[in-house]
């Protein structure tokens, strides 16, 4: 299934060699407008794409920074890049002026390119944003009408996989966005372990409703090219909507993040009596912690498996489990090590922990970024022997699975001792009037740090008072000291707008004034 393309050394061979494969086989699907795209048919639009791109003046090595939603548009413009062999930046729609000028300002791009429409004027945007700029890009507006060319004029597609032909910014939920750069190997390797941890094959319909400009959507891309399979393409998530388009398109693999499991289970249990989606035998994602008590209200009332993965920019799938593995390893563990992937824990003080030892979890290989678009960062981000250090909290076991335990920035130091925020929050998470939670530590005299709950309700349920919060911890036979000492209800977390990641740093900012 997998085995016959892996001698693909860049994307666009191996959308070449699956259409030459299965030229006929559906590849997407857009939701709301019903249209059907073919692997024949993407491997001719991103052709003729990519030659209009090059009339324009995009070739090997330019840099070009693109902000199209989730949609067939954002695809062909990806592949046809892929095809020239640019050093393309994507960026999500949703970004507003000052993160996308941000951007622009520390990657100094060639080419912008933006929708002619949707959630506001584009247009309008990019004209300000050029204004601000010092070498400001020059602006392709992606319409109805494509720029398309004639694919007889175009330079011989890229040979090496291993050039640095891709930029994403990091979602900057702890500190400034940060320039991860990758490979069309890297963000490769990171599907085709997506597929295996997920046992796709060409009968699956999957779906992509997130912004197909984070890193998920080139990695996800490179599943369907290898698998041979189809997905549905959303822009924007709905759960009832949603819901209902997967039925009509009867997907069997769905997810996103921890939010879009949650959404969706929110629908079933709107409609108890009957399966939410028949089709589905698989909801898959990462990007946030996953509570285990979800996985089994997941499995139990949706009738459909759950396997979240851990991944970050700089690494696309670090660990992942599988429907072989049982349900205690998929609701409690993180999954195991992806090929390509060398992952070690380390201690504080740079000794190798030991099974059950939590430390920080480090990697390397090939399925790893090569770098920082700003050098400077480098140093610290990776070890002496070349590991990348991801500032994540983690411990494998006996059963060889990761569990990761926390941030390093995580980590609440409280009277001297080590409080793991992610052991809270799980905890809290299973309280029948809790929808989701973040502990953060806040500054205290006292104590140096006091832990802090920030809660957000389900619909429609009494407040959550901090004694009745307090008693639960005690029931449940947690030490004093890890029981918070303040409690805050919220209607709404902030959350990022890539993957619905809770921005914990808003909150510490929030709370410690």
């Amino acid at each position: 299934m997998i085995t016959s393309l892996l001698q693909a050394t860049t994307l666009w061979q191996l959308l070449e060699r699956r259409a030459a494969l299965t030229p006929d086989a559906p590849m997407l699907i857009d939701g709301r407008k019903h249209l059907h795209m073919n692997f024949a048919q993407a491997l001719d639009i991103a052709g003729r794409l990519a030659a209009g791109f090059h009339e324009r003046g995009i070739g090997s090595g330019s840099l070009v920074t693109w902000m199209l939603p989730t949609g067939m548009p954002a695809v062909m413009t990806a592949l046809a890049l892929a095809r020239l062999g640019a050093l393309q930046n994507p960026i999500i729609s949703l970004y507003g002026e000052r993160e996308v000028l941000g951007i622009l300002e520390r990657n100094r791009s060639e080419f912008l390119l933006i929708p002619d429409s949707g959630e506001r004027d584009f247009p309008a945007m990019a004209h300000q944003l050029c204004q601000q700029l010092e070498q400001p890009p020059q602006v392709i507006v992606m319409g109805s009408q494509l720029p398309r060319g004639r694919v007889s004029g175009l330079p011989p597609p890229p040979q090496d996989g291993q050039v640095v032909r891709w930029v994403y910014y990091t979602s900057g939920t702890t500190s400034q966005p940060k320039g991860a750069c990758h490979t069309d190997e890297t963000l490769m390797i990171g599907g085709r372990n997506l597929a295996r941890s997920m046992n796709v094959s060409a009968a699956d319909i999957g779906s992509v409703a997130f912004p197909y400009a984070h890193i998920g959507g080139a990695m996800y891309t490179g599943m369907l090219l290898a698998a041979g399979m189809s997905a549905v393409l959303l822009d924007r998530f709905q759960a009832q909507e949603a819901a209902e388009i997967y039925r009509r398109y009867s997907v069997t693999l769905a997810g996103g993040s921890t939010a879009h499991y949650q959404l969706l289970l929110a629908e079933q249990r709107r409609q108890p009596e009957a399966p939410l989606l028949p089709a589905m035998r698989l909801l898959c994602g990462g990007g946030a912690p996953k509570p285990p008590e979800l996985y089994y209200q997941v499995r139990n009332e949706m009738n459909c498996g759950l396997i979240h993965n851990y991944g970050m920019t700089e690494v696309p799938l670090i660990c992942a489990g599988c429907e072989a593995d049982t349900d205690e390893q998929l609701a409690n563990a993180d999954g195991t090590p992806m090929q390509g992937i060398e992952l070690r824990i380390v201690c504080s003080g740079g000794r190798l922990a030991g099974e059950g030892e939590s430390g920080e979890v480090r990697v390397r290989g090939n399925a790893v970024f090569k770098g920082y678009t700003d050098p400077e960062l480098n140093d610290a981000a990776f070890d002496e022997d070349g590991f990348f250090c991801t500032g994540d909290l983690g411990m494998r076991r006996a059963d060889g699975r990761i569990v990761l335990t926390g941030r390093l920035k995580d980590v609440i130091i409280r009277k001297g001792e080590n409080i793991s925020a992610r052991e809270i929050e799980d905890l809290l998470f299973t309280h029948p009037k809790v929808a989701a939670v973040a502990v953060i530590g806040l500054p205290d005299e006292l104590r140096g740090e006091r832990v802090c709950a920030v809660v957000e309700l389900k619909p429609g349920v009494p407040a959550l008072q901090f004694e009745e919060m307090v008693d639960y911890f005690i029931q449940a036979q947690v030490m004093r000291q890890k029981i918070p000492e303040q409690l805050e209800v919220v209607e709404q977390l902030p959350r990022n707008q890539t993957l619905n990641k809770i921005l914990k740093h808003v909150l510490r900012e929030h709370y410690a004034r």
